[in-house]
């Protein structure tokens, strides 16, 4: 199956699984536009190391509505069309409720769900219209095993991708009838920068140990979960929160 043609937006696309979907994506066929943060360097290496032409990156907070706006009137601005959305930039901050402040508690719900629920939401809602206007597209949320499992360290991390599970299903009844399907997929730690301080430190091996096939997931096999779900021929998965977390929690 391939993405000839189509046009795809992927957030936090500078490194790790956001780089890898890129990737994929790029490799079945489509152009791609990726968003970083602050890391221009790594977001454009992601773009120069993309196969096939027509990829760009773009500097933005997607926790500010007015950049996420303005990002979406970029991208079709330059392309025409968006296809296929990835929401998968996130934040993923420690805050024992017992060892963080009341003024950090409040910071971090803050930041946590401006970037991994509120972020994704209004992209959702910037893009629909023009896939709408297309006859269709694809959405696919990063999710998290921790939206299942519990985050007692990342309390605001494991709530937005709860809620994050929540908005994908709400979306995919919602834009059922317009032919876009929403799903979302829900890694468990991903052999990246981000997991890298956790993975290597003095709770590794015990992460590890969680983890019935020897290994962590890597970036790659997460992306090959998106770039299928964000291909044609797969509508009826809509609504679906796919877990790719190497069995280290099952839910029923």
């Amino acid at each position: 199956m391939t993405l000839d043609g189509a046009v795809a937006l992927v957030t936090g696309g500078s490194r790790g699984i956001g780089r890898a979907v890129a990737h994929e994506l790029a490799g079945r066929g489509a152009r791609v536009a990726v968003t970083y943060a602050t890391n221009a360097a790594a977001a454009q290496g992601t773009v120069a190391g993309l196969p096939g032409d027509g990829h760009r990156a773009y500097a933005v907070d997607v926790a500010d509505p007015a950049q996420v706006r303005d990002l979406v009137a970029a991208v079709i601005d330059r392309y025409g069309r968006i296809d296929v959305l990835v929401n998968n930039a996130g934040i993923y901050e420690r805050q024992p409720v017992l060892e963080t402040s009341y003024e950090q508690w409040q910071d971090i719900w803050r930041r946590t769900l401006d970037t991994n629920l509120l972020g994704p939401a209004h992209l959702i809602h910037a893009v629909v219209p023009h896939m709408v206007a297309a006859g269709g597209g694809r959405i696919v949320n990063v999710s998290s095993r921790g939206a299942f499992r519990g985050e007692p360290s990342h309390v605001a991390y494991g709530a937005s991708k709860a809620a994050l599970n929540s908005l994908t299903q709400s979306m995919a009844k919602a834009l059922a009838p317009h032919n876009i399907v929403v799903t979302a997929v829900a890694p468990g730690y991903v052999d990246t920068d981000m997991a890298a301080p956790y993975l290597h430190g003095p709770q590794g091996d015990a992460i590890r140990a969680d983890y019935p096939l020897g290994r962590i997931t890597t970036p790659e096999e997460v992306a090959r979960l998106v770039a299928f779900l964000a291909t044609p021929g797969t509508e009826s998965v809509t609504g679906a929160i796919v877990d790719i977390n190497g069995a280290s929690y099952l839910r029923t």
